[in-house]
C-alpha cells in the first residue's frame, strides 16, 4: 500500500492539478528522513494539520551526500520513501536529485510550504516561489532533542 503513495513527478503534478481543483489545500515539505524517529513523525503529523493533502519530498541518497557527508545516508533513498509513505498523516512521496526542493516546489505550486523552525522564513528555499501566487509559508517547532544526527551518536556511544 505505502508504495502506491511513492510518486514521480509527472504523475503527481497530474494529481494535484486534480485535488486544487476540487479546492484542496496542498502541503509540501522535505527532508532527508535518514533515520526516522519522534521528531520526525511529530513534524509530518502537525504539517497534515495544515491542509488536506501531505506532500513529503525526500531527497535522494546523492542528495543526502551532498547536503550530509560521504557516510550518510544510513537508509537507502528507496527504504527512506516506502517508510515515509508509510505514514498515515502522509499522503504522497517524491523522491529528489538535487541539492534544494526548489525545482518541485515550482513545478507543484503547494499551497503550503512547510519547515522547520530551525529554518528563518526568509532563508526557506522556495518561499519567495510560493508567497508569489499567494501561497502561505509556515515554520514548525521541532521535538526538542530530537535528531537522526543525535540519534547516530547515542548508538555508537551504546556499541
Amino acid at each position: 500500500m505505502s508504495g502506491t503513495k511513492i510518486k514521480r513527478l509527472k504523475e503527481l503534478k497530474k494529481i494535484i492539478a486534480r485535488l486544487q481543483k476540487h479546492g484542496e489545500k496542498i502541503i509540501f515539505t522535505n527532508g532527508c528522513f535518514d533515520i526516522v524517529h519522534f521528531g520526525h513523525i511529530m513534524y509530518l503529523e502537525e504539517a497534515k494539520e495544515c491542509g488536506d493533502c501531505l506532500i513529503v519530498a525526500v531527497n535522494s541518497d546523492s542528495s543526502v551526500r551532498k547536503i550530509k557527508g560521504p557516510k550518510r545516508p544510513i537508509v537507502s533513498e528507496s527504504d527512506r520513501s516506502r517508510v515515509i509513505a508509510g505514514l498515515a498523516c502522509v499522503d504522497y512521496v517524491v523522491i529528489f536529485k538535487e541539492n534544494t526542493p526548489l525545482k518541485l516546489i515550482k513545478e507543484l505550486k503547494p499551497d503550503i510550504l512547510i519547515k522547520g523552525a530551525d529554518w528563518k522564513k526568509k532563508n526557506i528555499i522556495g518561499a519567495d516561489f510560493v508567497q508569489s501566487y499567494g501561497g502561505k509559508v509556515r515554520t514548525i517547532k521541532l521535538a526538542k532533542g530530537r535528531s537522526t544526527t543525535k540519534l547516530i551518536k547515542k548508538i555508537i556511544e551504546r556499541l
